[in-house]
C-alpha cells in the first residue's frame, strides 16, 4: 500500500510558477511509475505528466509540454511538478498517482493522493 500526499498548491497570478510535491509513505515508490493528473470543475481527470521509476523517461501532455517539469527523488520517496508560465487553463485540483508502470490513463494507476488546488488568476 502506498499513501501519497500532495502539497505546494495555491493561488498564483498568470505567468507565475508553482512547485508541487508528492510525498509517499507506506512503501517505497522507487520501482513505480509516477504521474500527475488534474481535474478542473465539471471536467474529467486528465493526464499532465509522468515519470518512469528511474527518472530516465518523462512524458507530458501537449498542453503543458515546455512549461511543466516532472522529477523524482527516490531517496526521499518523492515526486515533484515544477509548473512555469501558468495560465487560467491550468486551474484545477492536481493529483499525484503511483502505478506499477508509467501510464497516461487514470485506470493505469493504483494509488492516488487527495489532491492539491492550483488556482491561476488572470
Amino acid at each position: 500500500q502506498v499513501q501519497l500526499v500532495e502539497s505546494g498548491g495555491g493561488l498564483v497570478q498568470a505567468g507565475g510558477s508553482l512547485r508541487l510535491s508528492c510525498a509517499a509513505s507506506g512503501r517505497t515508490i522507487r520501482s513505480h511509475g509516477m504521474g500527475w493528473f488534474r481535474q478542473a470543475p465539471g471536467k474529467e481527470r486528465e493526464f499532465v505528466a509522468a515519470i518512469s521509476w528511474s527518472g530516465g523517461s518523462t512524458y507530458y501532455s501537449d498542453s503543458v509540454k515546455g512549461r511543466f517539469t516532472i522529477s523524482r527523488d527516490n531517496a526521499k520517496n518523492a515526486v515533484y511538478l515544477q509548473m512555469n508560465s501558468l495560465n487560467s487553463t491550468d486551474t484545477a485540483v492536481y493529483y499525484c498517482a503511483a502505478g506499477i508502470r508509467v501510464g497516461f490513463r487514470v485506470d493505469e494507476y493504483d494509488w492516488w493522493g487527495q489532491g492539491t488546488q492550483v488556482t491561476v488568476s488572470s
